[in-house]
């Protein structure tokens, strides 16, 4: 693991410069460039705050403010979408890089770490401009804040080890990549982002304990929404969960590494 660290930091010059290319591509050629960054989630937001906004304004317990559910609702899909950014290109950055990888000697972990990097990256501007909107609407939650540091760190390290996993499974089982395409579809609506869970039935809301990401997001949504610390209890088995994905990711990532260069 040290060594690998080590390969790693020894590339750093490779993960950055393909971190950089990979942000400048993404709105090369494009008249708006950064602000489709913005574009895309606001118009998702605005969509779903005009169709769910008067349905779902009164099922929100102890939350006054006009912007509630708005606010209820970017916490959710704002980190929704890093989690299926992460998972999704982690699935497929092997065999997207293939030639790279049959043509250069390189660590193979800078491929997973670069996606990460840029998803993270992408994150946070969007997460900056929800910050704004937080302060000048005043809903910004103060000190409860900080809390969203060790959640996000748990978030990550779910998503990668997943990814991960999934990645490895996915160059020698094609059909791994269209299966988790359907189940991150019903993933999302199987977790409360654009309802609430007092909407459910009292058995469905105990299931959802067992929806890892279910737990994180009502994280995100008791720290901006009502401005409490989330339920470090509920997430201590995802974050459990999320290091034995991250050791089995890795200890595929190194039993099958040459034959996944073979069999690309």
């Amino acid at each position: 693991m040290l060594a690998m660290a080590r390969a790693l930091w020894a590339f750093r010059g490779f993960v950055l410069t393909s971190v950089q290319r990979e942000f400048a591509a993404r709105y090369q050629n494009s008249m708006l460039g950064m602000a489709w960054m913005v574009i895309h989630p606001l118009s998702m937001i605005v969509v779903y705050t005009v169709i769910f906004s008067q349905l779902m304004r009164s099922r929100l317990p102890g939350v006054d403010s006009t912007f509630g559910y708005s606010v209820y609702l970017c916490a959710g899909l704002l980190t929704w979408g890093l989690f299926a950014e992460v998972v999704t290109r982690a699935q497929t950055v092997f065999i997207d890089n293939a030639n790279l990888l049959k043509k250069l000697s390189f660590p193979r972990l800078c491929l997973p770490l670069i996606v990460v990097l840029s998803a993270v990256l992408n994150f946070l501007v969007v997460f900056a401009l929800f910050v704004v909107f937080l302060l000048l609407t005043g809903n910004f939650p103060g000190w409860v804040v900080l809390a969203f540091l060790p959640v996000l760190a748990i978030q990550l390290a779910f998503s990668v080890g997943l990814g991960m996993t999934l990645g490895v499974f996915n160059v020698f089982f094609r059909d791994v990549g269209q299966v988790a395409t359907i189940v991150m579809q019903f993933w999302f609506w199987l977790t409360p982002i654009v309802y609430t869970k007092s909407v459910l039935p009292e058995g469905v809301q105990a299931g959802l304990a067992w929806n890892p990401m279910a737990v994180v997001i009502d994280a995100y949504q008791q720290i901006f929404v009502w401005h409490t610390l989330p339920a470090w209890r509920g997430l201590a088995w995802v974050s459990v969960l999320a290091v034995l994905l991250c050791l089995a990711g890795w200890r595929m990532f190194r039993r099958h590494a040459g034959a996944m260069v073979d069999e690309l």
